[in-house]
């Protein structure tokens, strides 16, 4: 690391922390069905939770004008201290985003004053600037959906808001690699090739987690390695819907089944990359690259599978979203090390 681009790297790799550490509490808002019990949107009065009794009171009579109270808690005893609870989990997430935004803007003004961004990283650092503009439009988008008639937010945009995270995260990371590792040399092309259909397969089974998440997919077919009635696709997947698209992205059948099938796709190809990288000369840096993704992405795999035949507890449902973090970490920075 050089020392002129320390700071910038700190400031950078921070901010996958705290990417991070957003995704981490976002799981458990979600698992915890939090995310609809603030029912509006204000940037500056949101920025700390009710402070008294009367407040939080406003705020619950404010939240049984939703889908979520008047289909599903008002039959719970659902009480003030209940609501807190989950109130808690969304406003911490929404602070924690309001903290990202400060983390990165008043670094980047002063950078930009001192003048310690090449012209390379001064425009990646405005695409990051403009990702987490839409990431918070993405969130606002996604509970909105939860606040008209259905009591669950859309699974389409669930997924959004969950990928576009982990692509922020990535992008982050490729930007402080690029500084972390200033020289360049030829690329590992084959290799390159392979790492980049990993990273592709890795994202589209991150859609898919978000799309079991949003239908609550992981709560049907708790058995592996078939689905229910020793079926390795269950009947259910095509009586769900009309059309095989409705039946792969609407279903939940159907979401489950690509999802668990998508695993041993990326499973295979990760497995496939590091084969082909033992047999082709590559540096320390892209072997410990290699080896962290076929070690995170068995860990991955196996926590997958505990979590479906135990109905998706918080902790393990929460793990497993974690472990698809390390796994998204490890490839990009095996991808940057071919490439770069």
């Amino acid at each position: 690391m050089k020392n002129k681009n320390k700071s910038v790297i700190i400031w950078l790799l921070s901010g996958c922390i705290l990417v991070f550490i957003m995704v981490v509490v976002g799981g458990i808002t979600r698992l915890t069905n939090s995310g609809l019990s603030m029912t509006d949107w204000h940037l500056i009065t949101d920025t700390f939770p009710p402070l008294t009794e009367q407040k939080w009171e406003h705020a619950f009579e404010q939240y049984k004008q939703f889908p979520e109270y008047q289909k599903i808690n008002i039959h719970n005893n659902f009480t003030l201290d209940d609501y807190k609870f989950i109130y808690f989990w969304e406003w911490f997430h929404r602070f924690i985003g309001r903290v990202i935004g400060l983390v990165f803007i008043l670094p980047f003004a002063y950078f930009l004053i001192k003048k310690k961004l090449d012209k390379a990283t001064l425009g990646k650092c405005y695409v990051l600037l403009g990702m987490g503009a839409l990431q918070g439009f993405f969130g606002w988008f996604m509970v909105k959906s939860g606040l008209v008639d259905n009591p669950d937010v859309s699974h389409f945009r669930l997924a959004l808001h969950l990928t576009f995270a982990f692509l922020t995260f990535a992008y982050t990371l490729w930007v402080a690699l690029d500084l972390i590792y200033p020289e360049r040399k030829l690329p590992v092309l084959e290799l390159r090739k392979i790492a980049r259909i990993a990273l592709i397969l890795l994202l589209i089974q991150i859609v898919y987690g978000g799309f079991v998440a949003g239908l609550n997919a992981g709560l049907i077919h708790n058995h592996w390695p078939m689905m229910s009635d020793g079926q390795f696709m269950h009947e259910s997947v095509v009586l769900e819907k009309d059309s095989w698209l409705l039946r792969l992205t609407e279903g939940k059948s159907g979401v489950q089944f690509v999802h668990r099938t998508m695993a041993y796709l990326v499973v295979g190809v990760i497995l496939y990359l590091y084969a082909k990288s033992s047999k082709i000369g590559t540096d320390s840096q892209q072997q410990k690259g290699t080896q962290m993704m076929v070690l995170l992405v068995f860990v991955q795999f196996a926590l997958g599978v505990i979590t479906l035949l135990y109905s998706v507890p918080l902790a393990l449902g929460l793990l497993h979203q974690i472990t698809a973090f390390f796994l998204l970490t490890a490839t990009t920075y095996t991808l940057h090390r071919l490439s770069k």
